[in-house]
């Protein structure tokens, strides 16, 4: 896979994409990444790349024919303008993009694109309701949220299967070394051996973690059997059939008769 970056300020990209697993999917040759400078294609003595805006405000805009230019060349599957305007980014995102084989993505500064700039991108992507001073660091986020996904780039393949989103809910809380810490210890059903047991626990904590943290992730990410969990959870009947789970069925208490 190929990420074109395309910034105003290519040296807050480039120590990021040298290190840790990054630096590793390149070297393997699994990522390649080229970092543009916008002001390149400028002519002249200034590298001017924004003016200000019509009809007055505060601010620089980035201009579109400056953009159009640095876009000469990059046939990307998707070209990517990174807006707080944009498609909110999430997981679902993050795998779609994975299937990729080249991404650009377009990194604003100051008060942001000349609005035509739209017309030249596939789609306009947000990282969430703030804005920053620039995208790099936006950026740099859906590099790594894409990228780990690619097969090859994490040492375990299916390490990401379980992440929190992947699922559809969060993910259920981890534990290592040291088995005691400051009087809290490693619950005792990760260290018996029983995978089904350990399936359950993660299933019912991750449940948990989700319904007090982002129960807007419910239903959508439930699975068929999960109803019985729910109730232990505290959730009601009623609202598990209304999140179209199955109630689990009853045993029957058998009536023993005294003579």
């Amino acid at each position: 896979m190929k990420f074109s970056l395309l910034t105003l300020f290519p040296q807050l990209l480039i120590p990021w994409t040298q290190e840790a697993i990054l630096g590793k999917a390149i070297e393997k040759g699994l990522l390649e990444v080229d970092i543009r400078d916008i002001r390149d294609v400028t002519t002249d003595k200034h590298r001017t790349v924004d003016d200000s805006p019509y009809g007055g405000g505060a601010g620089m805009v980035l201009r579109v024919d400056v953009l159009a230019k640095a876009l000469e060349g990059v046939e990307a599957d998707e070209i990517i303008l990174l807006s707080p305007a944009g498609q909110r980014f999430d997981q679902k995102m993050a795998e779609e993009l994975s299937s990729k084989q080249h991404i650009a993505v377009l990194c604003g500064r100051y008060e942001g694109f000349d609005a035509r700039v739209e017309q030249l991108v596939t789609r306009e992507v947000s990282l969430g309701d703030f804005v920053m001073m620039g995208g790099e660091a936006a950026a740099a986020c859906l590099l790594e949220a894409v990228t780990r996904l690619i097969p090859g780039v994490l040492g375990d393949a299916a390490s990401h299967q379980e992440d929190s989103f992947s699922s559809g809910i969060l993910d259920y809380p981890e534990f290592t070394r040291p088995l005691e810490w400051q009087g809290r210890s490693v619950p005792e059903v990760l260290r018996g051996g029983n995978h089904a047991a350990i399936a359950r626990w993660r299933r019912l904590e991750a449940l948990r973690r989700t319904l007090a943290r982002r129960p807007d992730l419910i239903p959508a990410g439930l699975r068929a059997d999960d109803a019985a969990l729910l109730l232990e959870l505290g959730v009601s009947e009623v609202q598990v059939s209304l999140w179209g789970l199955a109630l689990p069925k009853k045993k029957r208490q058998r009536s023993v008769k005294i003579a």
